[in-house]
């Protein structure tokens, strides 16, 4: 006897499928159209490619198939579904240069460069520091993301430290490190505007922007707990440069853009980066010259002015407490200039 087509249970079907996507509408959610919903919150989509997934039936919401006009609505769970894996989970090994400041059985610390993916996502398939670490290291633990090595990030445009586990049990060991945040980080940033305390403490829950999904933000008040996770950040004053700052931050958390977002929360945005808007000439003069200045110093700097200086763990297998640090990068040290000289000659 023939199963009836019709009888065949929709999670059946899933089964044969792979999730590239998923999210949980907040309980707050106003009707929405669900392609406008994921538009929002998946990088580099288009409304056609959304649409034609919809059409032919790659969209689910709470397990059950649904057309593009389909009104999202609080705590709906929407998935996108395939037939193939995501990109990301077909890791190719590739012969890229790492600079390996330590390496040893157990663990390898590396020196990111700004513009390069920590693992493949959305948009970036290839050419991540996970498809350099495995084509180096062979038989890297992976993640419960199934990444290999991974036991924290940075932001592609963010330079600096990253500690890699070699073995299951390093990575058991640093993960707990990071979770009972006993590690040691220290990024150094500029930030538009005069920081005028010498050192200070940003307190915030941070989550995802409910306009802006591919931003993250502060929630205060009753929303906090709700929609945001605990944040601290830790920053101080390195050198007053006239309209921009050099800071030090110390993470106490590690949350998505943390730096990035606890900075424009106290109206200081990073220097040029272009997600959360520092792209833009943010403080100075209306003067087309010193336009022309800041121009010249975002073409030095092309991304975020942020880098992971400072990296500091206990080793999995000596216990020894280990400290390393990176220098900041040619493009930092440039803008630096730029802006030490600009605010000398504003003086004089």
């Amino acid at each position: 006897m023939t199963d009836d087509i019709d009888s065949v249970d929709p999670l059946d079907q899933q089964d044969a499928l792979h999730e590239h996507y998923r999210f949980v509408a907040d309980r707050g959610q106003q009707p929405l159209r669900v392609d406008k919903f994921l538009m929002n919150r998946i990088e580099h989509a288009t409304r056609n490619k959304i649409q034609k997934a919809a059409k032919e039936g790659h969209i689910y919401v709470n397990d059950q198939s649904v057309k593009s006009n389909y009104k999202v609505k609080g705590k709906d769970i929407v998935r996108v579904l395939f037939t193939h894996p995501p990109h990301e989970f077909l890791l190719v090994p590739q012969e890229i240069p790492i600079d390996i400041v330590y390496e040893d059985d157990s663990v390898v610390v590396v020196n990111k460069p700004a513009g390069m993916v920590v693992h493949p996502g959305h948009g970036n398939y290839q050419d991540t520091l996970i498809n350099g670490l495995i084509f180096h290291f062979e038989n890297l633990p992976e993640n419960q993301n199934n990444r290999p090595g991974l036991v924290h990030r940075i932001d592609k445009d963010t330079s600096g430290l990253l500690v890699v586990a070699k073995t299951e049990q390093a990575m058991t060991h640093l993960a707990q490190q990071f979770f009972d945040k006993s590690t040691q980080r220290e990024y150094i940033a500029i930030v538009w505007g005069n920081v005028e305390e010498d050192r200070g403490t940003v307190e915030g829950h941070i989550g995802r922007h409910p306009k802006n999904r591919l931003q993250n933000t502060v929630f205060e008040g009753d929303d906090a707990g709700l929609k945001g996770k605990p944040a601290v950040t830790h920053y101080q004053v390195i050198e007053r440069l006239g309209y921009v700052t050099l800071i030090r931050c110390i993470l106490e958390t590690g949350r998505t853009h943390q730096i990035r977002v606890h900075m424009k929360y106290i109206g200081h945005t990073l220097f040029n980066d272009e997600r959360y808007g520092g792209n833009e000439v943010l403080k100075g003069t209306h003067f087309t010259k010193y336009k022309q200045f800041v121009d010249n110093c975002f073409k030095v700097l092309p991304r975020q002015a942020l880098h992971a200086k400072t990296l500091g763990f206990v080793h999995p297998v000596s216990q020894e407490f280990m400290h390393f640090e990176a220098p900041l990068p040619e493009d930092m040290e440039a803008a630096i200039d730029k802006w030490r000289n600009y605010a000398k000659s504003s003086q004089t």
